[in-house]
């Protein structure tokens, strides 16, 4: 399974589901869709979020806060493909609630939730059998990490099982802000091109259109995260919607 970008570079928005509330991160969903957004990347609050740093991680902990379970996450996934069925819909989440629910359960719940594919970013794939083999019987689309630091076998490892896209990650380290798009995610997307015909999105410190101009020289798509998390967390959940609508339209002016 491919997910289709209609533009390059593409967009995929990542949102903490539950943050400020599960009916605003709809919305807002909506309007990252309806402004752009290929792709949304829907965040499954965890306890200890430690690739994330600290915009996600709070997010993460308002969301745990105001009880978000997985189980809300994939009504939420739901209700979203009946309103854009066209759009791109990843769940993004640790390891262990899906483990707690249970990989099988998971992915038939994701598969009937109508998500794409789903991203596991504690998943290694040396280790993703189990993993693998329900997301292929429910027809989910595996989305892997691929580091600047990781050798080309491993790289081809991980091309050789992902489907939907690839997900590149521009540094080393935990999510954030940063001011240039690092040299690595060229050198990377280069390395991971020898390996798969798949689209490559860059994420980790994608925060503005000068940003996302530079990644679509040399990939497919930008993954926007902490950047937009940081915006709905300094606006009103009353004007989150159409603030994040008017960010996502500006990354391609």
């Amino acid at each position: 399974m491919t997910i289709e970008f209609r533009k390059k570079p593409g967009i995929v928005a990542y949102l903490t589901a539950g943050d400020p509330d599960l009916a605003t991160t709809r919305d807002i969903a909506l309007a990252a869709i309806d402004n752009g957004a290929d792709v949304i990347e829907l965040g499954v609050a965890f306890s200890d979020p430690l690739a994330d740093g600290p915009v996600i991680q709070r997010a993460s902990e308002r969301a745990v806060a105001r009880g978000t379970r997985l189980t809300d996450v994939l009504e939420l996934a739901k209700e979203l493909r009946a309103a854009r069925p066209a759009a791109g819909l990843v769940l993004f989440s640790y390891l262990n609630p899906v483990v707690r629910m249970g990989m099988k359960t998971f992915c038939a719940r994701a598969a009937v939730a109508g998500a794409d594919g789903v991203l596991l970013t504690d998943m290694i794939v040396e280790e993703a059998g189990e993993y693998l083999e329900s997301m292929r019987e429910h027809k989910l689309a595996p989305v892997f990490l691929a580091a600047p630091t990781s050798p080309d076998a491993r790289l081809k490892a991980i091309a050789g099982v992902s489907q939907g896209f690839v997900y590149a990650i521009s540094r080393v380290g935990i999510t954030g802000t940063q001011q240039k798009v690092a040299g690595d995610a060229s050198e990377l997307v280069g390395r991971l091109r020898q390996f798969t015909t798949l689209p490559i999105a860059v994420g980790f410190g994608i925060s503005n259109a000068e940003h996302v101009k530079a990644v679509g020289e040399f990939a497919d798509a930008a993954v926007i995260g902490s950047a937009l998390v940081a915006l709905i967390e300094t606006t009103s959940p009353a004007e989150a919607a159409s603030a994040v609508g008017r960010f996502i339209a500006g990354l391609q002016a």
